[in-house]
């Protein structure tokens, strides 16, 4: 009699995998689903108030529209063909640009400069941290009075200032560059505190025991802030001259009130010398009823903010030496 040694056969069929619990689908479906629906809202919102305009807006760019009018004719490119050629327009940008340089370069860096003394132990720090956001709260029509009588020909401050020098009045509401520079003052009391806040928000982020370090090694306040803080500080700079570039080109508010005193504000003075884009385009949107070209002045000025933002992220990125 032999015993037979051969493995049992099996069943090879394969079995029908148990059915999770309808509790343990739920709780796998919210796991893989429920951080899109945390994030839903943000981009619903930006479809219906963001979105939607921005295409609306693209579809308007193609026609001769009016709302007085009437006019709904489709024209294609006929507006972005004017707009290449309207010297209106480049002048409007040079001012924007103009005024954005004069306004945003000595805004960072004061805000830079404000942080890191605000950075250091010193009494009522608390008081001088929220005078920073005085100039945000105060209203823009009362800094742009203020500023203007500051600025005023005859009985400015910064005048009386100059004739005490030897120099002689500026007109700063005619000349060309004077009045970007007082436009640009306006706009750099006004966010110089909103940025070194966030400078010193990131800065109180960094750990102490760098600083200490460095000094025992011998390093001076000075090379520790350009060594150890600007370093560390790259994405919030890079954030702030992003934001800072999306509003200085986007200004409308502080030359408008600036040119208070004109017949038409949005002219941007007599000789249009502090006319920006956005101003440019409400006049031709608004005043003359032809929003198909103030549209497209929309878009430009739109695929101008794209294109500085992205020169300026990839300046500040190479200055700092990352890649």
């Amino acid at each position: 009699m032999s015993l037979d040694l051969r493995p049992a056969r099996t069943d090879r069929r394969a079995r029908p995998a148990a059915k999770a619990p309808p509790r343990s689908r739920l709780a796998r479906f919210e796991l893989k689903f429920s951080p899109y629906l945390f994030i839903s809202p943000f981009f619903l919102v930006f479809l219906v108030f963001g979105g939607f305009p921005l295409v609306y807006t693209l579809w308007v760019s193609l026609h001769d529209w009016g709302l007085l009018s009437g006019n709904r004719d489709f024209v294609g490119l006929d507006n972005f063909a004017y707009l290449a050629g309207d010297g209106d327009f480049w002048r409007a940008v040079v001012n924007t640009v103009g005024i954005f340089l004069l306004a945003t370069i000595p805004q960072l860096l004061l805000a830079l400069g404000v942080a890191a003394a605000l950075d250091r132990r010193m009494k009522a720090s608390t008081l001088f941290r929220v005078g920073m956001v005085a100039p945000l709260v105060t209203s823009t029509a009362a800094v742009a009075i203020v500023f203007t009588q500051i600025f005023d020909r005859d009985f400015g401050v910064v005048n009386y200032l100059l004739g005490l020098a030897g120099i002689g009045p500026i007109d700063w509401t005619v000349a060309r560059g004077w009045s970007w520079v007082a436009i640009s003052a306006m706009v750099n009391w006004r966010w110089i505190g909103y940025n070194a806040l966030i400078y010193l928000a990131a800065m109180q982020a960094i750990p102490r025991d760098l600083y200490e370090a460095a000094a025992i090694d011998g390093a001076s306040r000075l090379r520790q802030f350009w060594q150890i803080t600007v370093p560390l500080l790259r994405p919030t700079i890079v954030f702030t001259v992003i934001i800072s570039t999306i509003g200085g080109l986007q200004l409308f508010t502080e030359p408008v009130l600036f040119g208070a005193g004109s017949s038409n504000r949005m002219d941007g003075g007599a000789m249009h010398q502090f006319q920006t884009i956005t101003m440019y385009m409400f006049d031709n949107a608004f005043g003359e009823d032809r929003y198909g070209y103030g549209a497209a002045i929309a878009w430009a000025l739109f695929l101008m903010i794209i294109a500085f933002s992205l020169v300026n992220f990839l300046l500040v990125r190479r200055a700092g030496g990352t890649r």
